[in-house]
């Protein structure tokens, strides 16, 4: 059996006998991209910096897998994100265009955000788990984790994609998709009727096919419909953004992971069979012949409908659906390279690839970093919209610039008239680059005074779509770290930082705040 005994998401933390206080300018909850191009920014600016990381994991999804990053437009990507970029096409030795490189192995990925930090001389403590946060008087304190540590800081930034730092502060947010009248939106809420990831076939959802009275296959909810643009509290389908390689010597097979059945994916092996094999057929190229693959067609690397508790859910439950989403890609690839339902050309296509050798080597070589593709989202003064993806409103206080398409994943695999169907996925474009405002990452006055909110900021679900992508993470991180580093120069609140000082030093930092109309 393969090891995979280090790859958790989660594990209790003792008490330590002699806990730390740490005591920072800035303390930064959340490694991710976003948190270390924040701490690189106040570090720049003269702060003293703490990154606080829940996990083992450094540098969220973009050293987690997800190396052929989605973008929109590479245009609209600059400041401290550009200059990953520009690290990355120094690494690969990039001499085309302005010699950034946007596709990149893991462990390149993680390695320059490693280098950074070292010049920087930031803090990072891995391994917190965020027991309670401390207010007084409308401000985070210090917060306090499981393990007995605390961290005390005059700023504090949430940059985790759960948004756990901000729900413990009380701050208001939003989880599941909004009514298409809650902002008078057209994508939001149940949305049926798109065929890119929508079964192209008839596929019976019965154990026994044609026998209703058989239960339903695993992975098929029998949920009420509902309506078209009716809110609920479905969340976009999580997966694992997987690195691949077809390099033999550097191969590992694919494993049968612990728990597997077989029955598992009894729907994926009906669509096979029945003439449609697109599982794996998202592979993007990467350097040195590794892949990213991502979720293709109606079954795939998306667990739909399995993460409904993650945003709000305890650490334990969390694990729980961690290995879940585990044993579910990992045994979708045993499956399609083993399994005698599957046809035997499909068999041998899949047993080209296989899990690198020289990524992950901490947990199996299977990447830590679930693909938490939304989580809460912020409910502040200012709530990013469909109307602001589409251009049809415009914010005037921009702190960056986001271009992907409104992109919603699958939220539910249902049963309509005796098939199949998933329900949930959205890909309408952005009509171009478009502003950020920065009343979206800060709080309501009256509830928190000190924190900014990069990652899980103040959108309805099918903006934070469009806005959800690794180097808009980096540019908002970088952009919090500044309204952080001049609130406390200015002695103001966050949400009283002089938003002309702050767009003058963004731009003199190389953030892109504008776009031709």
């Amino acid at each position: 059996m393969h090891d995979f005994s280090s790859l958790t998401y989660y594990k209790p933390a003792q008490k330590q006998a002699f806990p730390e206080t740490v005591k920072a300018d800035l303390c930064i909850y959340g490694g991710t991209s976003a948190g270390i191009a924040a701490a690189v920014q106040a570090s720049r600016m003269g702060l003293k910096v703490v990154i606080v990381e829940f996990g083992s994991h450094l540098g969220g999804l973009t050293t987690g897998g997800l190396g052929a990053t989605d973008i929109g437009h590479k245009g609209a990507i600059g400041g401290i994100a550009r200059e990953f970029y520009l690290a990355l096409g120094k690494h690969y030795g990039t001499t085309e265009g302005d010699g950034t490189q946007w596709t990149f192995e893991p462990s390149v990925a993680k390695a320059i955000f490693m280098e950074w930090l070292e010049r920087e001389q930031i803090q990072v403590y891995m391994e917190q788990h965020l027991d309670k946060v401390i207010k007084r008087n409308g401000n985070i304190a210090e917060i306090a984790m499981e393990n007995g540590n605390t961290f005390a800081a005059s700023m504090f930034i949430d940059a985790t994609y759960e948004g756990d730092l901000m729900a413990q502060a009380g701050v208001s947010y939003h989880v599941g998709r909004e009514s298409n009248n809650t902002y008078k939106e057209v994508l939001n809420g149940i949305h049926f009727g798109d065929r890119e990831h929508d079964f192209k076939i008839w596929v019976d959802p019965y154990t026994i096919e044609g026998k209703p009275d058989s239960g339903l296959l695993a992975g098929v909810s029998d949920a009420p419909l509902g309506r078209q643009g009716q809110g609920d509290s479905s969340v976009q389908a999580y997966n694992f953004r997987i690195c691949l390689t077809n390099v033999e010597a550097n191969q590992i097979p694919f494993p049968e992971p612990p728990g597997y059945c077989p029955d598992d994916f009894t729907l994926l092996a009906r669509y096979i069979q029945g003439g449609i094999w697109d599982a794996l057929l998202l592979h993007i190229a990467m350097p040195n012949g590794k892949s990213d693959l991502n979720n293709k067609g109606a079954v795939s690397t998306d667990f739909i409908g399995q993460n409904y508790r993650w945003p709000e859910g305890s650490y334990a439950e969390r694990e729980h659906i961690f290995q879940a989403h585990v044993r579910n890609n990992v045994g979708m690839l045993y499956f399609l390279g083993n399994d005698e339902r599957v046809p035997r050309a499909v068999r041998e296509e899949v047993r080209k690839w296989g899990l690198p050798a020289d990524e992950f080597t901490e947990t199996g070589h299977w990447t830590p970093q679930l693909y938490i593709r939304e989580a809460r989202r912020m409910i502040a003064e200012t709530v990013m919209t469909e109307h602001h993806c589409r251009r049809l409103r415009t914010v005037d206080d921009s702190i960056g610039l986001a271009a992907y398409t409104m992109d919603s994943h699958n939220c539910r695999r249902v049963v309509l008239d005796g098939r199949c169907i998933n329900e949930g996925n959205v890909e309408v474009p952005a009509a171009a680059p478009y502003p950020i405002s920065y009343r979206a990452i800060v709080p309501k006055g009256e509830q928190c005074s000190n924190l900014l909110v990069p990652v899980c900021l103040s959108a309805s679900h099918i903006a934070f779509g469009s806005i959800r992508m690794e180097p808009v993470f980096m540019i908002l991180g970088q952009s919090a770290a500044t309204a952080a580093a001049l609130a406390l120069q200015d002695g103001r609140s966050v949400q009283e930082v002089d938003y002309a000082k702050l767009r003058q030093k963004l731009l003199e930092d190389n953030q892109f705040l504008d776009w031709p109309k």
